[in-house]
């Protein structure tokens, strides 16, 4: 009596549903059964002496002893002076309202974003400025920007 006001098409729905779930269990059933035995022993890799992962195991013969001794340890030290850390540019764009710009280093060529507060002088387009630069949220941006002056020789003449 449950079933006898089924429309056929919901029985076609009801028995397509059925042999998908069979046809489902039939292939679990058989990866279960003629599937790969996953064991620890399958899953290890190994690298070789030149850094290439493969699944055979390092030849003993070929292991070399290294004295622990002769080893040594130590950290570079940071001989760069600050001078290095100076560049100098070109302002290429520099937008007084909203307070930003762009300098094109003399060195690489390459265009650092610079922002009003990190200005020390008033700068304009075609300046010649030194600056640091700065990792800011989207690339390189230069702080510490100066007016470039050429230091003129002092002489001891002057004229009066």
């Amino acid at each position: 009596m449950g079933r006898s006001q089924e429309s056929f098409g919901k029985k076609e729905v009801r028995n397509k549903r059925e042999k998908k779930r069979k046809a489902k269990e039939q292939k679990r059933v058989k990866k279960k059964n003629e599937g790969k035995k996953n064991s620890f022993e399958d899953m290890i890799a190994y690298v070789n002496e030149f850094g290439v992962i493969t699944d055979t195991p390092p030849d003993p013969d070929n292991k070399q002893d290294v004295d622990p001794e002769s080893i040594e340890l130590s950290a570079t030290k940071n001989t760069a002076d600050a001078a290095d850390f100076i560049r100098k540019g070109v302002i290429t764009f520099f937008n007084d309202s909203k307070g930003f710009g762009f300098i094109r280093d003399l060195e690489t060529g390459e265009r650092v974003f610079v922002h009003i507060n990190n200005l020390q002088d008033h700068v304009s387009e075609n300046d010649v400025v030194t600056f640091e630069t700065g990792r800011g949220p989207k690339g390189p941006i230069a702080m510490k920007v100066k007016l470039f002056t050429e230091d003129e020789p002092k002489n001891e003449e002057s004229s009066e």
